[in-house]
């Protein structure tokens, strides 16, 4: 699955804990031009986006061979996004700014895995 579907939101939302959420991306290209479909849809997305629903990219890297993984579940791009809030989040998906360049990102991707994280409480131990 590449999109999420309005249920998948209303989800998230009557889940959330509050608080800020850092969205993990587990990202497969396509081979034929899904890494330069995926690099305009960010640059669609442009700053405004950015600055309009608080997001902030927290890390973006390649994805190497993976040491322990079943078969196929090595990914091209890892990426953590964090959001103020759940809301500002599904606010930003259902924006029609958003929704005229998602697309970009659906041609761009074989595969991927879109999870909310909160930090646990204490941090690393």
């Amino acid at each position: 699955m590449i999109d999420m579907d309005e249920r998948a939101l209303d989800t998230l939302l009557a889940e959330d804990p509050g608080g800020p959420v850092v969205m993990l991306n587990l990202l497969r290209f396509r081979p034929d031009g899904g890494r330069e479909s995926y690099q305009r849809y960010t640059e669609a997305l442009g700053r405004e986006i950015h600055a309009r629903y608080g997001l902030r990219v927290e890390y973006l890297g390649d994805g190497g061979r993976a040491l322990v993984a079943e078969d196929g579940q090595a990914w091209d791009t890892v990426l953590l996004v964090r959001y103020p809030s759940r809301q500002a989040f599904v606010d930003m998906v259902r924006d029609p700014d958003y929704r005229a360049v998602a697309h970009l990102r659906a041609e761009a991707l074989v595969e991927s895995v879109l999870q909310p994280t909160v930090p646990l409480q204490g941090g690393v131990t």
